[in-house]
């Protein structure tokens, strides 16, 4: 499906893009230099214009061609293993550090790893703090003494595809589809908290990797006793480990019946609760010492405990009936701690793993893990995963319906990698061999040149010189684009040598950072970012870059201008791929090794594609904004790999695009009969903005 993505050369099927926060600088301002107008006569069709077997009537005499050739085949042949590191030296020091972020770290206790800013956690350590927090199907919110309970603890809450609320039909649409959909945030289902919790108890996050964290909950600060909530994306029960607490179960919602089970033989606890809205839930104790929690109604909204307990508290919904349960059972005593990821590529075929580390009852014999699986991931199980599969399912805020799998392990594997994409017009729909179109028509070589002859001479300073990395980097990957196109689709050396000479002088101004808002190297945070919010003092200034905002989107466009310089000129690489590189691990840190970074910050491998919100509490969390930006990311970064002879960055990119094949296909590029959204949604075809409660239409 990676046609869908990338149709002719790097031009993508555009979803949306961002458009709170506005340069102060139009984007493209309009050339001083007359246009050449185009032929009068009608224009070939598509088949005509762009041929694959035609032979081109120009040889490039630039090494270029046939060293991309040989590096593509190279990938092809040889096993790669993804996660390198690109380099692990500190930013140059032409970027200039700054400690003073304007976000602050907000209770975070201090760590020695990079700490993440687009993860789904991030609105534990924003603003109020009081914001949610989606693991998939569950969320997690800190109540804050709000609503019937009046708790202070950690609310956790499930959605069903009956409580989304609708919008407004698009008549102007076929099939008059609704512009969104929302689904309710905050209901506290059943809140883990305890007596000593009130209005001074305090939330800290520690142990931030990308694609866990721990949230502690402590009576006032300074305290020993404590909830930790470890949080691991698909977790299948929400787990509180409390440390010296009288731990005390709520619910806003309001308890209908709680009755107690049997004793495990592990020693767990279980009770099964019924609320007033008829769902179903189950809750497991595990105590440390052997203690019995004695869980006990004392009020519609609490069941409490004893005091001075210490073991852990798991609660999930069960929608299941009694085989629910039977699952539930055989696995409650552990939960998820951290993931690691490894993935490698072997010729077209692309593997990633998945592997967690436990606690609780994590021993040799304890159960395995109960983990939700995405639609997407039970596309790609591969081996012993497929058969771990279970019949519990739970509904998702945006992404289907999520199905438990038993395993302490993922296998998924993406069989048609684009290892033969190039910077050439390429279609995946095509048979290997044949997807890039590597000659154009006699009549689209005509067009071509007489545009670009006018095109090519515009002032690329101009155009690219702006307050923004964003419209800077579309401007300068515009003209290199062009420049390819004149010289290895054309045959027009000398007219793209004047244009790569004006595009090198144009990327040297911010290579060098001595654009109009320079970037800095946030010591903080640990990135890459706009000296503009610092400057204006507006945190939306270039669409959040400073607050990062959209990096994958911004550096994209850099990254893709750079290959495509470097492709023609080699001996220009060598000087710029240090500061390429930069933006590179600024926004897809493929290694932990790299201190200066944290790993993946943008792109988000449980998911299956990025997030683009950076450091800004939200009540909907994190979202994407713009898919089509998302892949060029992914492509442009494959790009460089190429070019730079980086094996493990191109085939990190060629997994990437495969993965966001799938992913944009069942999330945001919706085909008929897509049931990842509900039929009110899906004749909109492609979605606008998708966040972790909501996806808006893009029209």
């Amino acid at each position: 499906m990676l046609d869908m993505l990338i149709g002719v050369g790097s031009q993508l099927i555009n979803t949306v893009l961002e458009t709170d926060g506005h340069p102060s600088v139009q984007p493209f301002p309009t050339p001083s230099l007359p246009l050449v107008p185009l032929s009068t006569d009608s224009i070939p069709s598509n088949s005509a214009l762009i041929s694959a077997t035609a032979a081109l009537t120009y040889k490039s005499n630039w090494t270029g061609r046939y060293l991309n050739r040989r590096a593509a085949e190279q990938v092809m042949l040889d096993q790669t293993e993804v996660f390198q590191p690109i380099a692990t030296a500190p930013p140059p020091r032409h970027i200039p550090t700054r400690d003073d972020h304007p976000a602050p770290r907000l209770n975070i206790v201090p760590q020695n790893a990079p700490l993440s800013t687009n993860k789904f956690y991030a609105n534990f350590f924003l603003g109020s703090q009081g914001q949610g927090v989606w693991t998939h199907p569950y969320s997690l919110t800190w109540s804050k003494g709000t609503q019937n309970a009046r708790s202070w603890g950690m609310a956790i809450s499930h959605i069903d595809a009956y409580q989304r609320v609708f919008g407004p039909r698009n008549d102007a649409i076929p099939g008059s589809p609704v512009r969104y959909y929302i689904n309710p945030i905050a209901i506290q289902s059943i809140i883990l908290s305890a007596v000593e919790l009130g209005s001074s108890t305090v939330l800290t996050t520690d142990s931030l990797k990308a694609f866990s964290a721990n949230a502690n909950l402590l009576p006032e600060f300074g305290s020993v006793s404590r909830i930790t909530f470890p949080l691991a994306q698909g977790m299948g029960y929400v787990t509180g480990i409390y440390t010296n607490l009288q731990p005390a179960v709520q619910s806003s919602v309001f308890f209908r019946s709680v009755s107690s089970g049997a004793r495990s033989a592990s020693g767990t606890f279980k009770y099964q609760i019924t609320l007033e809205d008829n769902k179903k839930w189950l809750l497991y104790a595990t105590p440390l010492n052997g203690q019995d929690p004695q869980l006990s109604l004392v009020s519609n909204t609490e069941l409490r405990g004893v005091p001075n307990w210490s073991g852990f508290i798991q609660v999930a919904k069960n929608p299941a009936g009694s085989s629910g349960e039977y699952t539930y059972d055989n696995t409650a005593g552990v939960y998820p701690t951290s993931v690691d990821l490894t993935a490698s590529t072997f010729s077209q075929t692309g593997t990633y793993r998945f592997k967690w580390s436990k606690g609780g009852l994590a021993k040799v014999n304890g159960p395995k893990l109960l983990m939700f699986a995405l639609p997407h991931h039970i596309e790609s199980f591969a081996g012993p995963t497929p058969s771990a599969a279970t019949s519990l399912r739970l509904q998702t805020t945006t992404k289907g319906i999520a199905t438990a799998f038993v395993a302490d392990s993922w296998t998924l594997i993406e069989g048609n990698l684009p290892v033969d994409m190039g910077f050439a017009p390429w279609n995946g729909s095509f048979p290997q061999g044949s997807r890039s179109a590597t000659a154009l028509s006699p009549a689209a070589v005509n067009i071509i040149n007489t545009v670009a002859a006018s095109e090519i001479r515009q002032d690329v300073g101009n155009q690219t010189d702006l307050d923004s990395m964003y419209f800077s980097g579309k401007a300068l990957s515009k003209f290199a684009t062009l420049v390819y196109a004149v010289h290895e689709m054309c045959g027009e050396p000398d007219l793209a040598k004047l244009g790569l000479s004006q595009l090198k002088v144009a990327f040297a101004k911010f290579s060098t950072n001595q654009q109009k808002f320079p970037l800095v190297y946030d010591t903080a945070w640990k990135g890459l970012v706009s000296s503009g919010s610092y400057k204006t003092g507006n945190a939306l200034q270039d669409f959040g870059n400073s607050y990062y905002n959209d990096h994958h989107f911004h550096y994209a466009y850099f990254i893709h201008a750079a290959a495509i310089i470097a492709y023609l000129d080699p001996q220009w690489l060598q000087l710029n791929k240090e500061w390429v590189n930069l933006l590179v691990r600024d926004a897809a840190n493929p290694s932990t090794s790299d201190q200066y970074f944290p790993f993946s910050r943008a792109f988000d491998w449980y998911h299956g594609h990025s997030w683009a919100k950076g450091l800004f509490e939200s009540a909907d969390s994190k979202d994407e904004e713009s898919s089509s930006e998302d892949a060029f990311f992914a492509y442009a970064m494959k790009m460089w790999g190429r070019v730079t002879g980086d094996r493990s960055m191109e085939a990190r990119g060629n997994l990437m695009l495969s993965v966001l094949a799938r992913t944009l296909r069942n999330y945001f590029l919706m085909q008929d009969g897509n049931t990842n959204h509900p039929a009110e949604f899906v004749a909109n075809k492609v979605t606008g903005i998708v966040s972790s409660v909501s996806p808006s239409s893009s029209q």
